[in-house]
């Protein structure tokens, strides 16, 4: 008996949060050489991404991380990403980068997808989840969306066929819907999670998303482990901000996907805490994970108040994709921390602080 109220006392200790941060993974074995220093390339962007890619910097600095920087000047306004970014991402396969302005309408193309087409990066990856001490109309909000990169509404296809007529091509292929429906699948059983939702219309685009649909139950027949099932996207945005626990791991075509991983992030806390990334068969991109593209308000620029939060949990994110579980740990807890005790938040989360203090007081949680 007494055995037996040790154990509960034990396993309540284990579930406590400084228990947690202060025991060690006995089941990380590294290889010879996996803590050889990588080279990261990095684009500052525009707008507030110099401010949330230096705190990147600091951060990484700060815990000794085994990673150096490979800093390139890229801006919205121009017309194509410059050889030798392209040229360095290929060489270094990882990338971490602020926003990139992108002009509506004007015929200027986004820089963002431009990055994402080169590199063949066909998987985005956001994922949306409470945060402990932020309070959200919603609790159990664990969601990982992702999206198909390369291909659907963003193929760029469109042409004015005559004046006043524009004709813009969504492009369904099998190879690609494939494609992330397995990355989806694969995601889902490496991470033990218990369910995949295909979003679609094929009650209206019968053939484009059918073939997306046709693609996800092929896969899924593969994993019969995992749940499956299939939800058209405008109820799937219903179902969002209605019963958002019951989703866990979504895939979609291009464009839902961008709808879908904003709405999941507005209710799970806000685009500025969700961490996210692109990632294909050589390359990978981190970013912040909705609303990539934010370079946000100029006032954010000027009183440098920008949510540094987002970007520092996307480059935990790449610190795992590097092989650097331990870093990537020390970096989450630290985050974690700040915003459980509420003193340093930003306007987004609720309170007054800048930038630089939101990165401060994570740098004094990171061995606290």
């Amino acid at each position: 008996m007494a055995r037996r109220h040790s154990l509960q006392i034990l396993n309540k200790l284990k579930s406590h949060p400084v228990f947690r941060c202060c025991t060690r993974s006995v089941t990380y074995m590294p290889r010879p050489g996996d803590g050889a220093t990588r080279t990261v390339t990095l684009i500052p962007g525009d707008g507030i991404g110099p401010l949330v890619t230096g705190a990147v910097e600091q951060v990484m600095d700060a815990m000794h991380a085994p990673i150096v920087f490979e800093k390139y000047e890229v801006h919205g306004d121009m017309k194509r990403i410059p050889a030798g970014v392209l040229e360095s991402i290929r060489e270094n396969k990882v990338c971490i980068k602020g926003g990139l302005m992108t002009p509506v309408g004007g015929g200027v193309s986004s820089l963002n997808v431009q990055l994402r087409k080169e590199l063949d990066l066909y998987a985005s990856l956001v994922h949306c989840f409470n945060v402990k001490g932020l309070q959200t109309r919603h609790d159990n909000v664990d969601i990982v969306v992702i999206r198909e990169n390369s291909e659907g509404e963003y193929a760029g296809l469109e042409h004015e066929v005559v004046p006043g007529v524009v004709e813009s091509l969504k492009v369904i292929t099998k190879f690609c819907s494939e494609r992330i429906a397995k990355y989806a699948f694969e995601y889902a059983y490496l991470n033990n999670r218990k369910k995949v939702t295909a979003v679609h219309k094929a009650n209206i685009m019968k053939l484009a998303d059918g073939l997306f649909l046709e693609s996800c139950r092929e896969i899924a027949a593969q994993y019969p482990t995992i749940e499956y099932n299939e939800i058209i996207v405008d109820n799937c945005c219903m179902q969002l901000v209605s019963k958002p626990e019951q989703f866990d791991v979504m895939v979609t075509p291009n464009l839902y996907g961008n709808l879908v991983s904003n709405v999941a992030a507005g209710i799970a806390g806000g685009t500025g805490v969700m961490p996210g990334g692109n990632v294909g068969t050589e390359h990978a991109v981190f970013e912040q994970g909705a609303s990539a593209g934010n370079v946000g308000k100029s006032e954010l620029v000027e009183q440098k108040k920008a949510n540094p939060v987002a970007l520092l949990l996307s480059s935990a994110m790449m610190l795992r994709h590097l092989q650097f579980p331990s870093f990537a740990d020390r970096l989450e807890t630290a985050v974690q921390r700040v915003i459980e005790e509420g003193k340093y938040r930003t306007k987004d989360l609720g309170g007054n602080s800048t930038t630089q203090q939101v990165v401060d007081a994570v740098l004094a949680n990171l061995d606290s």
